[in-house]
């Protein structure tokens, strides 16, 4: 690290300076950061002396805090948030986790649940962290076609399958009989008419036509437009999560109470995705610093989030990386932007079952 590298940012350039360094340091050790530590580490250019009036004029202004009367100072979320915003230069990634990223992908399946467990399992592994990843909502998934079974003369079962591989099954009642050749000849119509349109954008009226134009009755309308309805249903979320495990290893996290109320919130898939959906909607990586999470159960953590696109209506799903505040947080950004741009290839790149 050098003073010359430190971005402009509302501290004077000591300040800033000072502040880069001990949140570099407290990443790197997980122990409170005292002047004399930086003197005898880092080419500051001052005083013990100097440095500490400097620390205590940080803390006074938030960007640290004090443990304990006879320790060093960590940074508060206020100095992590400059450090993120300001302060921290961009990294890239190794060549080694490039390469297991693509190793990663390489092997990867072609099953959408299988593909979404992989990729989690990977990232979990290489961050060293808790890693989660959404699958892209079905409303922004394109539709790839209807499989209208006969089951008898009044009731059939609809198979809807999303650009994604993904398959939705739903019953359907009719209030006149059919025969089975006639729910071929709508599934005919209907995936020449709509296939690779976004599922979320055909209407009513587009299926009644498709209906008409295959000489069947109105009430067939109904259980096709309920049957794309609830294959575009954005509740319930697929979202698999890896690497809890890896918290363990985190001096933050010895407490076990603390790590039993970060595994409450993992094993909860509602919640989980309650903790992300705010960033579903957003563009480029984002990052969420101790009680930014909304939440005390996890205030000890920080989150890394980061979108991923495939398709030429850009269906979006979510990558995350949770942790503690002392993250790496360069590192992780890269880690995660590159992980969510290899799996958006991958889904574009394959057909997906």
């Amino acid at each position: 690290m050098t003073e010359g590298r430190v971005k402009e940012t509302a501290l004077d350039k000591r300040k800033a300076f000072i502040l880069q360094t001990v949140v570099y340091e407290y990443i790197n050790t997980a122990e409170p950061v005292g002047s004399v530590t930086l003197t005898q580490k880092y080419n500051l250019g001052v005083s013990s002396a100097t440095i500490r009036n400097e620390m205590a004029e940080l803390e006074a202004g938030g960007y640290l805090v004090q443990p304990h009367t006879s320790s060093g100072r960590v940074p508060s979320d206020a100095g992590y948030r400059t450090y993120v915003d300001e302060l921290m230069s961009p990294e890239t990634l190794r060549p080694e986790d490039q390469q297991r990223i693509r190793d990663g992908f390489r092997a990867a399946s072609r099953d959408l649940d299988e593909v979404i467990d992989q990729t989690t399992r990977l990232l979990g592994q290489l961050s060293r962290s808790l890693a989660f990843v959404v699958a892209p909502a079905r409303s922004t998934q394109m539709f790839r076609h209807v499989q209208l079974i006969w089951l008898s003369e009044r009731t059939g079962l609809a198979v809807v399958v999303t650009s994604l591989g993904t398959p939705t099954q739903s019953f359907f009642e009719l209030k006149h009989d059919v025969e089975a050749d006639d729910l071929t000849r709508l599934s005919n119509v209907l995936n020449g008419r709509f296939g690779g349109r976004l599922l979320a954008e055909i209407t009513r009226n587009e299926i009644a036509s498709a209906v008409a134009d295959a000489g069947l009755r109105e009430d067939l309308v109904t259980a096709v437009e309920e049957s794309f309805a609830e294959a575009a249903d954005p509740s319930d979320p697929l979202i698999a999560a890896a690497g809890a495990q890896n918290l363990l290893d985190q001096p933050e996290f010895h407490d076990l109470r603390k790590l039993r109320s970060i595994l409450r919130i993992v094993e909860e898939q509602k919640r989980l995705y309650e903790l992300v959906a705010d960033s579903m909607g957003q563009q480029g990586t984002q990052v969420r610093i101790g009680h930014e999470l909304g939440t005390d159960e996890i205030a000890e953590c920080s989150l890394v989030t980061v979108p991923y696109r495939f398709g030429e209506h850009g269906a979006v799903g979510l990558l995350a990386i949770l942790g503690p505040r002392r993250m790496p947080y360069g590192r992780l950004m890269a880690l995660a932007g590159s992980t969510a741009n290899s799996l958006g290839a991958h889904l574009l790149d394959v057909e997906l079952r």
